[in-house]
């Protein structure tokens, strides 16, 4: 087994100098950083995690947590994407990421509660934002380090969060269509106790009256962020006697249910039926038609919400912050005037 006395003998330096290397120790320059760092590659040593976090009190680990039934989220583009952009950012800073896997709110809750009275990561990353969520309320009542991707329900003034400014990204969409002639709109969205849902649900309503036009009840349809949520919607739609002629859909891969459905109802986009979307997964752009869909820049929102808990890991004065990632609509083939 490797030891620091064989990195400092291939190095050229004292062990202790290795250990302050390892601890990343501002005191020693970067070239013997460099230096040292090389020789346990060559070597192939790892340091003892355990020991080194009893010493710096830090354990060089987040978690990001996924909304309950994560075997189900991870079928959504979503997850990867912002998880991708979360990984480049912490592999940098040389931090290990945890994923939870809780398959329900109280699992997860008690996963969460391990993390943090465990110390075995310095900070949380919540991938979802929901009505009176128990895990916000825990972080929030032991301060402990957490960012949201999304806005959160509660502890808006208190909390760090990375998120799209949702309302405006849904009126927009919904504009473009009432601009191309649609006045017969149903909005598709997720779970109605998910942030993300109402931010949309409500720029879509918006964007109906500015236009003068009523906003009908049964247009709207709750479904899961999957393609099979999509199907079904497509079987309420089918149901309706006055059937509407634009869809602003709340996710890309809800989306890709409902095109697949309209094609076996024998139901053509965009010529029977305009759809647009959010969220630009690359699934959005190959399927046919490709989608018209609100770009939200998902890996930025894991590159920015890896960086904001890394700055309040490492500074507990650290204030919270509101950002806003700037959204752009993509215009594809599933929608026609009217």
């Amino acid at each position: 087994m490797v030891t620091i006395k064989d990195v400092a003998k291939a190095s050229g330096v004292s062990p202790s100098t290795v250990s302050r290397v390892i601890a990343d120790n501002p005191r020693i320059s970067e070239e013997t950083k460099k230096s040292v760092r090389k020789a346990m590659k060559a070597l192939g040593y790892h340091p003892n995690i355990s020991a080194r976090n009893l010493v710096a009190k830090s354990t060089k680990a987040i978690a990001a947590i996924m909304p309950s039934s994560a075997n189900t989220a991870l079928q959504n583009p979503f997850f990867p994407e912002v998880l991708r952009g979360i990984g480049s950012v912490i592999h940098d800073a040389q931090y290990s990421m945890l994923l939870s896997t809780g398959q329900t709110d109280e699992e997860i809750l008690e996963e969460v509660k391990r993390l943090v009275y465990g110390r075995y990561v310095d900070g949380v990353i919540l991938l979802y934002s929901r009505l009176d969520d128990a895990v916000t309320h825990f972080l929030v009542e032991h301060d402990f380090p957490f960012v949201i991707v999304g806005k959160p329900f509660e502890y808006e003034s208190e909390a760090t969060y990375v998120n799209n400014d949702n309302v405006k990204a849904g009126r927009e969409i919904t504009s473009y269509l009432i601009e191309q002639g649609h006045e017969h709109i149903a909005f598709v969205g997720g779970s109605t106790d998910l942030i993300v849902t109402q931010d949309r649900e409500a720029g879509y309503e918006q964007a109906l009256k500015a236009a003068g036009i009523d906003h009908d009840d049964t247009y709207k349809i709750h479904t899961e962020f999957l393609k099979s949520g999509g199907r079904g919607a497509v079987e309420y739609i089918m149901s309706l006697e006055k059937r509407p002629t634009g869809l602003v859909v709340s996710d890309d891969l809800i989306s890709l249910g409902i095109l697949n459905r309209l094609e076996e109802a024998g139901i053509r986009v965009p010529d029977d039926i305009s759809v647009v979307s959010f969220n630009n997964v690359y699934l959005s752009e190959i399927t046919r038609p490709a989608l018209t869909t609100v770009d939200i820049h998902i890996y930025e929102l894991g590159i920015q919400s890896a960086k904001a808990l890394l700055e309040k890991a490492n500074n507990e004065n650290e204030p919270a912050k509101r950002i806003i990632i700037p959204h752009t609509i993509v215009h594809r083939d599933s929608v026609q005037p009217r």
